[in-house]
């Protein structure tokens, strides 16, 4: 008697709905309309400052939900403009972060040899709320700094729409 209720006792915890919450969870995920908000506030903002580039977001496994290409950004920009976000992503940090810390003598300066790692200005984390939804490239402006520019524009197009 006494192993049948132990048995019945161990079998109970073991279905317990504490342990079904530990084998799956639930993420937040980006829409593809976000996404393309995003793109499309990125890529305004360059044209309005007068540069061609391409722009790509990811989603938070790092896939590419969007990419767009201004009709005279360079053709190397879409892979790059994918690089960077997918870049910023994975490493959880910013491209331009990224380069500080990968240049050349420093300790992880080796990433950089990785492939895809795209280690300049350009690629931001999309977040809000505590949550990485994903990440933006920006590549074709003159510099980090203006590809920075036009992501932080493409990211803030959304973020109220993330927070909610």
């Amino acid at each position: 008697m006494r192993i049948l209720a132990l048995a019945a006792a161990t079998l109970m915890a073991l279905s317990s709905p504490s342990q079904a919450q530990d084998a799956t969870y639930s993420v937040r995920m980006m829409t593809p309309e976000a996404a393309q908000k995003a793109a499309k506030a990125a890529l305004e903002a360059c044209r309005k400052a007068g540069y061609q580039v391409a722009v790509a977001v990811v989603d938070r496994a790092g896939l590419p939900l969007v990419m767009l290409r201004d009709r005279f950004a360079g053709p190397h920009a879409p892979g790059v403009a994918t690089d960077k976000a997918w870049t910023a992503l994975t490493f959880k940090t910013d491209t331009t972060e990224l380069t500080k810390v990968t240049g050349p003598g420093m300790p992880q300066s080796g990433l950089r040899s990785v492939d895809r790692v795209t280690a300049f200005g350009g690629g931001m984390m999309i977040q809000a709320g505590g949550t990485l939804y994903g990440a933006i490239g920006v590549s074709g402006a003159p510099g980090g700094d203006a590809d920075d520019a036009c992501a932080k524009a493409g990211i803030e197009a959304i973020q109220i729409d993330l927070e909610m």
